[in-house]
């Protein structure tokens, strides 16, 4: 075997892990014509050098470390709030709403409308404050072992707390979402609690920016039957559009409105 064609190939492999891509070991194979073997042994060097995570069949981008929520809060804030707009949107009179943890989520807060009877669950600390301090609506907060990568309580009495409840419409937070493995979080406790705060609820939403579609995280909440609209950025391309319009997304922009 020619070493330096080999060192090439395994930089080019990296290159493309690097930039969030899945490497297939058959496609690899046969893109550089050579065995799905050799592509394995690249892969398990990677791996060694931890620079991919191995699966069956190929490897897998690095997970992107979790950051606190208090780095998330503030970033990409007109984006976040040309989401949250189209969320408040589609709130209806006298319901009971939950915000789940997250930035995006934040920004719905000061766009609820104050004279519609709403009621706001949330086990978020940062949207618990927010509507505390509004004053115009009446809030329920789950309680529990604050997570502060979360950004809020996730832990098995928080879980617990939301039995007590029957919402009506739910803003669930997403870390990374993809037509092909549904919606994740980087924390498997915070996936926990999102899975059951779904089964409770009439209604569920994610609002999700175009570089949650460029993320891994490991731990899955759900797929297209799991919610009722996906609130995406306008200029999210065309074809993650098309794909999750197949997969059964149902998809909302800041350019149009719920039904």
């Amino acid at each position: 075997m020619n070493s330096s064609l080999s060192v090439s190939r395994r930089d080019i492999i990296e290159a493309r892990l690097a930039r969030g891509q899945e490497i297939v070991a058959s496609v690899i194979a046969q893109e550089f014509d050579i065995s799905e073997d050799a592509v394995r042994r690249d892969l398990r060097a990677l791996a060694a050098e931890g620079k991919c995570r191995r699966v069956y069949g190929g490897a897998l981008p690095l997970v992107t470390p979790s950051r606190p929520i208090s780095e998330r809060i503030g970033k990409a804030s007109e984006r976040k709030m040309a989401l949250a707009r189209v969320a408040a949107g589609t709130v209806a009179a006298g319901e009971l709403l939950f915000l789940d943890c997250g930035s995006t989520n934040l920004a719905i807060a000061a766009l609820l409308p104050g004279d519609r009877k709403l009621t706001v669950a949330t086990n978020s600390i940062d949207i618990a404050a927010a509507i505390m301090k509004r004053g115009d609506i009446p809030l329920i907060l789950i309680g529990g072992l604050i997570d502060p990568v979360v950004g809020g309580s996730v832990d098995a009495s928080a879980v617990a707390r939301l039995d007590e409840l029957n919402i009506d419409r739910c803003f669930v937070g997403a870390c990374a979402v993809s037509a092909e493995t549904g919606m994740s979080v980087q924390e498997h406790s915070d996936a926990l609690f999102k899975r059951k705060l779904m089964t409770r609820s009439a209604i569920n939403i994610v609002l999700a920016t175009s570089e949650k579609f460029e993320e891994r995280a490991p731990h899955r909440i759900g797929s297209a039957r799991d919610i009722d609209w996906l609130i995406v950025e306008d200029d999210l391309p065309s074809n993650t559009r098309q794909a999750l319009a197949e997969i059964g997304y149902a998809l909302l922009t800041p350019g149009q409105s719920a039904a």
